[in-house]
């Protein structure tokens, strides 16, 4: 049987355990949240059953899943004699800190909702004391920003191979169509889906108005040509390096994993398509991972 990484991640609530988890996926670990603990030894046998396809596991275990942590460390004892390596983590907070935390998100205790936050604090850190004491490695998030810990785990945790550079996802439309937008969360079409930073390509010229052009994209060299030899257009792909030379230093200095990029010109098979293509080579010749999807480019 192949071992696996199991990191197991535990601790007050309000400490940053959600966040933590984030961390731990991005940095290539198969996450689950709230695995029922009993679950775990057959969790262990499905990954085992996958070929090694599975290496590195962190799991949350939430106070509220009401487990006897004895049981708990049974179990993960019960993990390492099959020849796995786990870690437990108990991430914490001082008592003024948490308040705070859950007085600025206006969330009750999830322990003790009906009564004052500290008193859930207290009754939380009598409960999870025993789990404290079994903890590999204690981890106090009082003055640590939310980067400052992803940090922190990032130097500790991160697997060879993880993508570690931020990844640009390039999408072009035409506004004919309307922008992209979040068709599970917004009927009305009226939001941006998920996108960060948008452009309007349209005062380019527009070989839509070539008769040989019309009916090719901006994938068709021609096409391609025609938009990126415009002086307006050679002019705005430098300046849109620059900013991005500028910006994408700054996305990832906040650890951000990724950044999606929408970019329109009227049909969204032409003008926005080129200026997409040549983005994309600047981007992948920088050492960045980039995807590029064309929403409207077969649409008349």
């Amino acid at each position: 049987m192949a071992a696996l990484k199991l990191v197991v991640i535990s601790g007050l609530s309000g400490s940053g355990k959600s966040h933590a988890l984030k961390c731990f996926e991005d940095a290539g670990y198969f996450c689950i949240d709230n695995l029922p603990p009993a679950l775990l030894p057959t969790f262990v046998e499905l990954c085992h059953q996958q070929g090694g396809e599975i290496k590195n596991v962190a799991l949350g275990i939430d106070v509220r899943e009401r487990v006897f942590f004895s049981d708990l460390v049974g179990i993960l004892e019960g993990v390492k004699v099959l020849g796995h390596s786990v870690e437990l983590i108990f991430f914490e907070a001082r008592e003024e800190v948490l308040v705070r935390r859950f007085s600025e998100s206006r969330r009750p205790h999830p322990l003790l909702p009906h009564l004052p936050v500290l008193e859930g604090v207290r009754f939380e850190k009598e409960r999870l004391a025993d789990m404290r004491r079994h903890a590999d490695r204690i981890i106090d998030t009082s003055d640590l920003t939310v980067h400052e810990l992803r940090e922190l785990l990032d130097r500790q945790f991160r697997q060879e191979g993880a993508l570690c550079r931020l990844t640009i996802s390039l999408v072009t439309f035409g506004y004919k169509f309307g922008v992209p937008y979040d068709e599970a969360h917004d009927l009305a079409k009226t939001v941006p889906y998920d996108i960060d930073l948008l452009f309007d390509v349209r005062f380019l010229r527009n070989p839509f108005f070539v008769p040989e052009l019309k009916p090719l994209t901006g994938e068709d060299p021609r096409v391609r040509n025609y938009v990126l030899t415009d002086p307006d257009a050679v002019a705005f792909i430098g300046q849109l390096e620059g900013l991005f030379k500028f910006l994408i230093p700054l996305f990832e200095r906040e650890r951000r994993s990724y950044v999606n990029v929408g970019i329109g010109c009227t049909g969204g098979r032409h003008r926005s398509v080129a200026i997409a293509g040549r983005l994309q080579e600047s981007f992948s010749a920088l050492g960045y991972q980039v995807t590029v999807a064309h929403r409207d480019l077969n649409r008349q």
